[in-house]
């Protein structure tokens, strides 16, 4: 049990296709419990329609399992949140549910959450934590966008894509190649070994601090088509260095649309969020760029990178600070322009 006056929020993300449930108590992150979805590797990519009855599989036992973890009950409860969006509405359908019926028999304050603006609380759960104003290069499989907080609570999106998002090129080139899904966290591991000059791609020169990836795809898919005519085994035999290339393409990409970003507004408190801030080489060059330009900067833990509810329940803590409740009449999911 916890004492009287403590802040004890329920977190429940199920946007896309992994089921989480977090326990925050008074800003502190006390549990957060993920479990994925092994079922959409042999399609090549999330089936909503899949997704959602997983969600409706798991979610009772990682809240109970996220309880546990924190050593509280549900009658401690201070308040309960959830994802809003963006994301797959029947997985969205089935956090919403849950978390509204927790909050309608408990009597608890519900707090519906965005998914993106969560993905940048992110770090706001361990120390060092970003001072404002900061800016934030957030990029996942649905989202590349450069957002500006003045606060917990005010983002401006300064920059975004125009098609694809960064994820989806590094999904996309691994299918390409056959690799299996998720394909970025492999092209990762074989651009170690690979090396990232042997090969040159496109980027996009969209203006100012936009950004574009569908060119990308299309420039791989034929550079790979005309070498297998001449080679079937050239995928096979340059795998790696591959890899390297296209990795080296998108984040030096994200990297230059950053520094341009810093440039136009003057903050170099500057961090990265969202699922792509796992990849090694843009965390490696964000930290070595920061010590070349003097920037501060800041990258989530691994955990915290790809979707999870510790950071629906940090932004949730910040959200009750400021009394921002839903009520149950409300629209469970808002559209975001963003």
């Amino acid at each position: 049990m916890t004492p009287e006056n403590d802040k004890v929020i329920l977190a429940i993300e199920t946007s896309c296709d992994d089921t989480s449930a977090s326990i925050c108590i008074n800003g502190k992150i006390c549990s957060n419990i993920v479990a994925d979805q092994e079922v959409h590797r042999k399609y090549g990519g999330v089936v909503p329609e899949l997704a959602s009855r997983a969600h409706q599989q798991n979610i009772v036992p990682v809240v109970d399992l996220a309880l546990k973890t924190a050593g509280v009950k549900i009658q401690d409860l201070t308040a309960v949140s959830y994802t809003q969006g963006p994301g797959l509405l029947g997985s969205l359908m089935v956090g919403s549910s849950f978390a509204r019926g927790i909050s309608l028999s408990r009597n608890l304050p519900l707090i519906g959450v965005n998914h993106i603006q969560a993905h940048i609380m992110a770090h706001f759960i361990d120390e060092p934590q970003p001072e404002f104003p900061f800016l934030c290069l957030l990029v996942s499989g649905g989202h590349t966008q450069i957002v500006s907080m003045k606060s917990h609570s005010e983002m401006e999106v300064i920059g975004t894509t125009l098609d694809d998002a960064a994820g989806e090129a590094f999904d996309k080139t691994a299918k390409i190649m056959g690799l299996p899904y998720p394909g970025g966290p492999l092209i990762d591991k074989y651009a170690k070994d690979g090396n990232p000059l042997k090969f040159k791609f496109p980027d996009s020169r969209v203006p100012e601090l936009n950004f574009s990836f569908s060119g990308l795809k299309t420039a791989v898919m034929y550079f790979l088509q005309d070498a297998e005519k001449e080679d079937p085994d050239f995928i096979v035999k340059n795998l790696n260095d591959i890899c390297a290339s296209i990795q080296h393409t998108i984040v030096s990409y994200l990297l230059r649309k950053l520094k341009l970003a810093v440039e136009q507004t003057g903050i170099t408190n500057v961090g990265l969020a969202g699922g792509v801030s796992a990849n090694s080489s843009l965390r490696f060059n964000l930290e070595q760029i920061g010590k070349e330009k003097s920037w501060d900067t800041f990258i989530p833990d691994f955990q915290y990178c790809t979707d999870n509810a510790a950071m629906i329940a940090m932004a949730a803590h910040y959200l009750y600070e400021g009394g921002n409740f839903q009520s149950l009449d409300a629209v469970p999911f808002p559209r975001y322009d963003y």
